[in-house]
């Protein structure tokens, strides 16, 4: 899965417009988080296909960033955010953005944007949603 990442001026039917061109272009959104700040839209999705994606978004004056993510499944208590943010820390892997995408009484499930990323992905693959889901 990867993070597409949109800043636009806040305006009223920004998600409605960027949620439509998805859509015609047969894109599903996995995830969505959306901040304003100053002023400013911070729209971030997570995408199977964020090429094509980022094609249809750009094709509608959208600037668009996309990077490589991560999907983690943890145990939901407390102390396992630590532990694996500590094991990348420790392995001078710089954790970018972090996402819940979801959480339970038994399992938190995060996305994160890291700058290494395959040093990541050896370093949580106990972690890795693809692997526990067998995705």
């Amino acid at each position: 899965m990867k993070t597409v990442t949109i800043v636009s001026d806040d305006k009223v039917g920004l998600l409605a417009d960027i949620s439509y061109i998805l859509a015609k272009a047969n894109i599903n959104i996995e995830s969505l988080n959306v901040d304003v700040v100053g002023g400013k839209a911070v729209i971030m999705l997570s995408v199977k296909d964020d090429m094509k994606a980022r094609s249809a978004l750009e094709a509608s004056n959208y600037k668009v960033n996309a990077d490589n993510t991560i999907v983690i499944k943890l145990d939901d208590r407390p102390g396992e955010l630590s532990k694996v943010t500590r094991m990348l820390a420790d392995e001078g892997v710089n954790i970018e953005n972090v996402l819940m995408l979801s959480r339970d009484s038994k399992n938190t499930i995060l996305s994160m944007s890291v700058d290494k990323l395959s040093k990541a992905q050896k370093l949580l693959k106990p972690y890795l949603l693809a692997e526990k889901e067998g995705l």
